[in-house]
């Protein structure tokens, strides 16, 4: 391991390694624009991404607007979207926040993070990734993996999700947060698992991982 840095100092190098490695940020979500991504946002929790990819066409196919979605019923979109878990409350919000936009919004999606934290199924992370990759507007959002990393690189104490969120936005630069946000994801999945994950072979907890990942 190389000498002890500040968390300072380690985000531009971190920031480096990752754009060397993911140089272009697809997507993860499959989806055609703002509604049928906040609709792929909200399935994915508790979700691989992978199965929501699955499971949308199918959504999708009977309705990938607002104004179509209001048109089946809960049940109907609860047996498609069964896949990803958590069918009842889900299918419940996807038809209650198409009948927020329509009524409220002109079947568009709102571009704040107000407006879009007070639609049903949908936190601050959800409203964070539509803005982010729907809208451009800089945001940070922290699942698992972001959270978890962050944590093993100390750039964050790991209290909590928005405490790492706070954390990651004071130390990298606002113009680099939407494409950031995803090279970690795909970094974590690749190189950084949750269980598994040997830190002398990681491209960055080898590094500058925090010392008791190293711990026997």
């Amino acid at each position: 391991m190389e000498k002890r840095l500040s968390p300072k100092q380690k985000a531009p190098i971190i920031a480096k390694i990752l754009e060397d490695l993911y140089p272009t940020t697809p997507i993860p979500l499959d989806h055609q624009d703002p509604y049928t991504l906040l609709i792929a946002v909200l399935l994915s929790a508790q979700c691989t991404d992978e199965r929501v990819n699955k499971v949308t066409p199918h959504l999708f196919a009977k309705a990938d607007n607002p104004f179509d979605m209001i048109k089946l019923e809960v049940e109907e979109i609860k047996a498609i979207i069964r896949p990803c878990g958590l069918s009842p409350r889900k299918s419940k919000a996807i038809f209650d926040l198409s009948h927020i936009l329509i009524d409220k919004y002109d079947g568009e999606v709102p571009q704040s993070f107000e407006q879009l934290e007070e639609l049903p199924g949908v936190g601050h992370k959800t409203a964070s990734v539509v803005m982010s990759q729907a809208f451009g507007v800089p945001a940070f959002p922290v699942d698992t993996h972001i959270h978890r990393l962050a944590y093993r690189w100390t750039l964050s104490t790991g209290k909590n999700v928005d405490k790492t969120e706070k954390d990651l936005k004071r130390l990298f630069p606002k113009e680099i947060w939407n494409k950031l946000h995803l090279q970690i994801i795909f970094f974590g999945r690749e190189y950084c698992p949750a269980r598994g994950h040997d830190p002398n072979q990681c491209p960055i907890c080898s590094k500058y991982g925090r010392k008791t990942l190293f711990k026997k």
